[in-house]
């Protein structure tokens, strides 16, 4: 990896997962920016190993390497990706479900309304029109769902520290051994991007569970609808 030139005016936050070569003019700005690195959660090692960095702040010329924990800690990293990964597999499959779900109740609904799609398409409504009523029905249902479970999901995700501890008082478990986690408590940080891909995700799939259900409502025969009516 390439060393980085910086002259004291160094974000913590750009250096993720990288070297970084820290040079400058005065022994004030160096010992600031490494007091603003150290600060923002790297771990500055510098190149002589008897002095600390603040004393090597102190120099004109600092050369310093500076790592995260990302590259100290790369495995447990690369752990909880793969774990982000395989949750939002899972949680899409059960958002999938609910979509069949979806289906079947749609389905149910142009069975026990053939009358009355049949009373329609006579008064002059066109197939496309009875299609768009049932795909605005399934779309509302996706939409309102997907409403509630998005508001829930970010407030028990808000106050995680609060319900954690609360079944693990009423029920007398312990969901975080920290023998075996190092943690005694459930860290949350709610991610915009995340929840809006998820709501997308649920929205998407809603509105294709609706499409069968109003293409059979359209290709109901007002005939054989009423025939025994």
């Amino acid at each position: 990896m390439n060393p980085r030139q910086a002259a004291f005016a160094i974000d913590p936050h750009e250096f993720s997962g990288k070297r970084a070569l820290v040079t400058g003019g005065t022994k004030g700005a160096g010992e600031a920016i490494v007091r603003r690195l150290v600060a923002g959660g790297a771990t500055v090692a510098t190149t002589a190993r008897s002095e600390s960095p603040n004393d090597a702040a102190a120099k004109l010329f600092i050369q310093a390497e500076i790592r995260d924990w990302t590259r100290s800690h790369a495995n447990f990293f690369r752990a909880v990706q793969i774990e982000k990964r395989v949750m939002f597999i899972i949680l899409t499959l059960i958002v999938a479900v609910a979509a069949f779900n979806i289906v079947s109740a749609q389905v149910m609904v142009v069975t026990d309304k053939q009358a009355d799609i049949a009373i329609l398409r006579t008064l002059g409504a066109s197939p496309s029109s009875i299609m768009a009523i049932f795909v605005v029905q399934g779309a509302l249902i996706g939409f309102i769902g997907t409403a509630i479970g998005v508001a829930g999901g970010v407030l028990l995700a808000l106050n995680i520290d609060v319900v954690v501890p609360f079944i693990e008082r009423t029920f007398s478990v312990q969901f975080l051994d920290k023998s075996v986690y190092y943690i005694t408590d459930l860290p949350s940080d709610v991610q915009r991007g995340d929840v809006i891909t998820i709501a997308a995700i649920a929205l998407g799939l809603a509105l294709v569970a609706t499409l069968y259900p109003a293409w059979k409502a359209a290709r109901v025969s007002p005939a054989e609808a009423l025939r025994y009516e």
